[in-house]
């Protein structure tokens, strides 16, 4: 194995690990996804330039294995969940269900919708760095963005979706 490589999955392989679960919905299917793409990263590393962020193309991989595998599926797995929590005050444990909740919208949106939602809001990148990795126009990227977040607050209520931000601005 490659020294540059293993480094690589050593300093960013959790940080990989939660881009492919955010993206997936599922710990197995990001798991076997990361699998899949540090493989493909494996047999391209000499390709790569010296001193090129290698991240970035790992991340287009598993945001493309992701987007194949739910493709391949036909039909996403939908994951019974309870209502959402009732209000009430808000406590370490209404973080957590907040968190459960906007996974559980993620994993309700199409593919494409949830890449990039989660490239641009949870991994915090930009319109043009969100296009880079997923290979679109920032047009794209930006009416994708614009429907998954409409269906997510439909899916789980804007009230939610604004405390999940703010939770995670704090």
């Amino acid at each position: 194995m490659s020294v540059g490589f293993a480094e690589f999955v050593a300093a960013r392989g959790t940080s990989l690990l939660r881009v492919a679960y955010l993206t997936c919905g599922s710990r197995d299917d990001a798991e076997d996804v990361l699998q899949i793409a540090l493989e493909r990263a494996y047999r391209s590393w000499a390709r790569l330039r010296e001193g090129a962020d290698p991240e970035p193309y790992v991340r287009r991989i598993i945001v493309n294995t992701a987007i194949s595998r739910a493709r391949r599926r036909a039909i996403l797995r939908i994951i019974p969940t309870s209502a959402p929590p009732e209000r009430g005050a808000p406590s370490q444990v209404h973080g957590i269900e907040l968190r459960q909740v906007l996974m559980d919208g993620l994993r309700a949106l199409p593919p494409r919708q949830r890449a990039v939602l989660v490239l641009r809001f949870l991994e915090d990148m930009s319109e043009a760095q969100t296009a880079e990795a997923l290979g679109c126009s920032t047009g794209t990227v930006k009416s994708q963005a614009s429907k998954g977040l409409a269906r997510l607050r439909g899916l789980i209520g804007s009230e939610s979706l604004r405390e999940v931000v703010n939770g995670a601005e704090a």
